[in-house]
């Protein structure tokens, strides 16, 4: 028995027998010929077998067997997967790989129903239902290889600097962000759980023990009925923090390297891909990505027509497209960091300047919508202490947060950025939906 080829491997393999297994995508069944394009993880290939239609009257058992193959295929559907062993031939007249298999034998795995339950024009919520046929799609499956390559290269970049790679709990006793998005559990005795906004405070807290440098890729919950395309109830979240900054703009500075870094790194490995089955071209940034104080991007937004309605003075959607827009024209960049936030817009923990009293924080856009909210941290107890009560918090509830701060604790700051707006972005995709292998939001719980 041949052992198992990837397809992508057919192309520098000789001529010869060759064993390969994945799905049927498409089967042209003609009088004369059988074409089956056979899909695996890796990529397709054309199958092809001469149809035998009937038996003569010196029929043998090569051409009974010739006969069987021939119905086989005639009876395949979409989505069967199958073990196929022929002879692999090289023929640049083959617009596919400019390979072909002449089947020898076909093996089925596990047959699929006939009639598939979606289309290549059905909507999204009906793909969505059927995600895993959907992702069948060389163009989806090629979305988490992207996203594969991006999340090692920003491992890579942290661990060659020393990063500690975190693994924070899911399960909190008190709220890391805001009350009115949390997810609360009962199953502790006398205690309601919640399932984690952010890893926040345990990033810092790793500060307090010392750590220095730390990052974490994982889940986080947001109970927030937002319908968006940019929001889930679930979605991953890419976290860094580190110790003795003089500002957020040392944050700033690190993030800005990394997705330098990983964009570059889905550049070298995917760019012919992303152009061929997206239709655009990966962008690498040059650094440093323009910084805008929020002041100034509200003036240059109304100079350009549009005036931001909301009464915080942060900006709306279009507010962040419109200044987006402004800083490509300008500068030719795809990324800008908003910066220098009223301390009514942003949490309590966010440090705030000694001379202008704004936040030392940012929010990064890319390509029009915000992926970042980045921080210098207030690590003075007494004055968190005092930052929470202005928000009317219950400092009680954060007793166990403000703990960290009681036995010294260094100047740190970081940021958390949404793993599938920056991958919606990068791959030009108009919904998180798309960019998520299983998407939950309010009223999506399967599959």
């Amino acid at each position: 028995m041949n052992e198992r080829v990837l397809i992508k491997q057919l192309q520098s393999a000789p001529d010869g027998p060759v064993s390969v297994s994945g799905w049927v995508e498409t089967v042209r069944d003609q009088k004369k010929v059988q074409f089956v394009i056979l899909r695996d993880e890796s990529g397709a290939v054309q199958l092809v077998n001469p149809a035998t239609r009937e038996l003569g009257d010196d029929a043998d058992a090569a051409r009974e067997s010739a006969l069987a193959l021939t119905e086989t295929i005639s009876g395949l559907a979409t989505g069967t997967f199958l073990t196929v062993r022929g002879e692999l031939k090289h023929d640049e007249r083959v617009k596919l790989g400019g390979v072909e298999i002449k089947v020898a034998t076909l093996d089925i795995a596990a047959a699929a129903n006939p009639e598939t339950p979606i289309a290549a024009d059905s909507g999204m919520d009906k793909r969505m239902d059927w995600r895993f046929l959907d992702l069948r799609q060389a163009r989806n499956a090629l979305i988490f290889r992207v996203q594969t390559t991006l999340e090692h290269a920003m491992r890579t970049y942290w661990i060659e600097r020393d990063y500690i790679e975190l693994h924070s709990p899911k399960l909190m006793s008190s709220p890391s962000e805001s009350n009115a998005e949390l997810f609360s559990m009962e199953y502790f005795e006398d205690k309601t759980a919640y399932l984690a906004q952010s890893p926040q405070h345990f990033k810092q807290m790793a500060q307090s023990a010392g750590f220095g440098k730390i990052f974490e890729i994982g889940d986080v919950f947001r109970a927030d009925p937002s319908f968006t395309s940019r929001h889930a109830t679930e979605f991953t979240s890419i976290d860094a923090e580190i110790s003795w900054i003089d500002s957020h703009e040392d944050v700033a500075a690190m993030q800005e390297e990394l997705l330098r870094d990983a964009i570059a790194a889905v550049k070298e490995k995917h760019g012919a891909e992303i152009e061929e089955l997206f239709g655009l071209e990966v962008t690498v940034p040059t650094l440093p990505f323009p910084r805008i104080p929020l002041a100034e991007a509200r003036e240059i937004v109304a100079k350009r027509g549009y005036e931001i309605p909301r009464a915080d003075g942060d900006l709306d959607p279009e507010g962040e497209r419109q200044i987006s827009a402004y800083v490509e024209e300008t500068y030719g960049s795809q990324f800008v960091f908003i910066t220098d936030y009223h301390p009514e817009i942003r949490p309590f923990y966010h440090m705030r300047d000694a001379e202008t009293g704004l936040t030392r924080s940012y929010d990064l856009l890319f390509k029009g919508v915000e992926i970042t909210t980045g921080a210098q941290r207030e690590h003075r107890v007494e004055v968190l202490e005092q930052q929470a009560a202005e928000k009317g918090l219950d400092l009680a509830g954060i007793e166990h947060y403000l703990d960290f701060f009681r036995y010294g604790t260094p100047p740190h700051g970081g940021f958390g950025m949404g793993l599938a707006r920056v991958l919606m972005l990068l791959l030009g995709e108009s919904s998180i939906r798309e960019v998520t292998f299983l998407f939950r939001g309010p009223t999506r719980l399967a599959p």
